[in-house]
């Protein structure tokens, strides 16, 4: 009898535990072992959407999919044709989660419990034959040709069997050695992991963060924590036009600004960002609506209707009232002074403010919910077919250990599930 084909897969994250379970149920005849160092596996899906873990995003039409990836998303044009997200909510509802759909997209279990996504993967991988071992840190990842090791006679808990002639050795941080014929690392964006890459032969883009908010002191915004608006465009206008302007729901907030316009803006100018050392210039159109022609029109209008108005207390635009008086005061228009006494210049300056305002981000927040990091393995050295290192036979990759990121939404866990599901189907073939 043939012996069973031997993967390891390392990291517990939705990554690991996707494409574990999609080699395990494509290929029954593999050994899957799946090694996670913390002592409580899926973390991040715990935490993700506040506790209620935003699956995926109703974008069916992969075309449209690939928009939401500031990084790799050319690359993940094919990959989403053979898994995408009506394949996400498919495979969920089979495992008994039913998803809902929420008024911007982002899709949920209908029990808003990550609980219950967590529990279906355990259950998932538990059906399947996968072996988990949790609390289990690996040491270092080699290549059987880089290594000439004797491996431990003493396997981990659950009897491992450690026959010779594979291809790759894990060494745990016990000094055990585990052999595999193919390993899948979805290790999120961790140094030790990118170590064994380099040393491996591979190219990783330095990580750095994406999806922030900013830091903005700013006299304008001062008292302001908690206004919204439902509307407007923030962009980096030393950025480069290919960073481009992000619209949505913008947040006032004690630190400075955030909403999703911010964390879009965030995610595509990471980079930018970072080498700049998140200090730069950012536009507010909190107007977008409306251009500097039409606006003007509109207060004009006001003024010649309610000349004896006072100016502070009319705000004649959908922004909040609160807002509206802090520009005002800003461009020097007093509390007491009416439509009918408001300067050309006083005009102007209110305009610039309300479509053109700048501020100055002076350092970047921690987005609480969903920490996000663009960097990883180069994706010209991956087959996105299949997953696989195009440098080094039988190594596959899954989830944020790629240079792949996207904006808020369910669009990083829907990455997670595509690349790991294709890592799992190809890694049981016996090639």
């Amino acid at each position: 009898m043939v012996a069973p084909l031997k993967v390891v897969v390392i990291g517990g994250g939705a990554a690991g535990f996707f494409g574990a379970i999609a080699c395990a149920t494509a290929h029954p005849r593999t050994q899957v072992t799946l090694l996670e160092a913390g002592y409580q596996p899926l973390a991040k899906v715990r935490v993700s959407g506040g506790g209620r873990c935003n699956v995926t995003h109703a974008c069916f039409d992969p075309a449209e999919l690939v928009q939401y990836y500031p990084r790799g998303g050319k690359a993940l044009r094919g990959a989403l044709t053979r898994f995408q997200a009506k394949d996400t909510v498919a495979w969920f509802e089979s495992h008994g989660v039913q998803l809902k759909t929420e008024s911007d997209g982002r899709m949920f279990p209908v029990t808003d419990s990550s609980e219950t996504i967590i529990n279906c993967l355990v259950k998932a991988a538990e059906d399947a034959g996968v072996r988990v071992y949790t609390g289990t840190p690996v040491k270092s990842v080699m290549r059987q040709s880089d290594v000439s090791v004797t491996p431990s006679p003493y396997p981990i808990k659950g009897q491992l069997d450690l026959d010779t002639g594979y291809e790759f050795e894990v060494e745990l941080k016990t000094g055990e050695i585990i052999e595999c014929s193919r390993l899948l690392l979805a290790t999120g964006s961790n140094p030790q992991s990118y170590r064994w890459l380099k040393e491996m032969g591979h190219t990783v883009e330095p990580p750095v963060p994406s999806l922030f908010t900013f830091q903005v002191t700013d006299p304008r915004l001062q008292d302001l924590a908690g206004v919204s608006v439902n509307e407007a465009l923030v962009r980096l206008p030393e950025a480069g036009k290919h960073l481009s302007e992000q619209r949505g729901p913008l947040l006032i907030t004690h630190w400075g600004l955030s909403g999703p316009s911010v964390l879009k803006l965030s995610a595509w100018g990471a980079r930018f960002l970072h080498e700049h050392h998140y200090q730069t210039p950012l536009l507010v159109n909190w107007l977008p609506q409306h251009t500097e022609e039409t606006l003007r029109k509109t207060l004009l209008a006001v003024k010649s209707q309610l000349p004896r108005r006072l100016i502070i207390n009319s705000c004649p635009v959908p922004i909040p009232k609160r807002l509206w008086s802090s520009l005002v005061t800003f461009v020097g228009i007093s509390a007491e002074e009416r439509w009918a006494e408001v300067s050309k210049k006083a005009l102007n300056g209110l305009i610039q403010e309300l479509i053109q305002g700048r501020y100055s981000i002076k350092g970047k927040g921690v987005f609480k919910e969903e920490f996000v990091t663009c960097g990883g393995v180069r994706l010209k050295e991956v087959d996105f077919k299949t997953m696989e290192s195009r440098l080094v036979p039988h190594l596959y990759f899954a989830g944020e250990i790629l240079d792949i990121d996207g904006v808020t939404g369910g669009f990083n866990f829907q990455s997670a599930w595509t690349t790991a599901w294709l890592a799992g189907q190809a890694m049981g073939n016996l090639e």
